[in-house]
């Protein structure tokens, strides 16, 4: 079955075997070292025309552990929204149909997520706290121990395969 996609602002069909090599790229880039929200980001953002690598890791970033690694938001589900901005965000002042429509298409995807994961914050897919701002080394227990590779790809399968409302 093909889902609607975005090209650089345009439709196209995207395959399931689409969907699941975007989902595997955002988990090698995760056990590449990159945080989840760089990870969805990067993921899909050639989608949009955002094809300077360098530029999506630096836009994603800052969203990693939860928002700067407080624990908040999680990583993965900004990225998602960073893309429906790219998809769906307005860029025209005063525009508050377009606002409203980003924002319930933001909401839609927070819905989603938290019915595949369980919830939206960092804590509480991890059950981890905000443990200052110095990211853990990348081990294998690292690794082991967390549930972020598979948000990451739950957060990118759900992105792609939302419809617009």
């Amino acid at each position: 079955m093909q889902k609607k996609s975005y090209l650089c602002g345009k439709i196209y069909q995207m395959t399931e075997e689409e969907i699941q090599n975007r989902q595997n790229l955002a988990r090698e880039l995760f056990h590449q070292g990159f945080n989840c929200s760089q990870s969805v980001f990067v993921a899909c953002a050639d989608l949009f025309g955002i094809t300077d690598r360098d530029m999506a890791l630096r836009l994603s970033a800052s969203f990693g552990g939860g928002i700067g690694r407080m624990r908040l938001t999680c990583g993965a589900a900004c990225g998602m929204f960073l893309l429906e901005g790219l998809r769906s965000g307005s860029s025209t002042e005063g525009d508050h149909e377009g606002k409203k429509r980003n924002y319930a298409q933001v909401q839609a995807l927070a819905e989603q997520f938290r019915k595949e994961n369980g919830a939206l914050a960092c804590a509480e897919l991890s059950g981890l706290t905000n443990n200052g701002p110095a990211p853990e080394a990348r081990t294998e227990a690292y690794y082991h121990k967390r549930p972020c590779a598979d948000i990451i790809a739950s957060a990118v399968g759900i992105f792609l395969r939302h419809q617009q409302i």
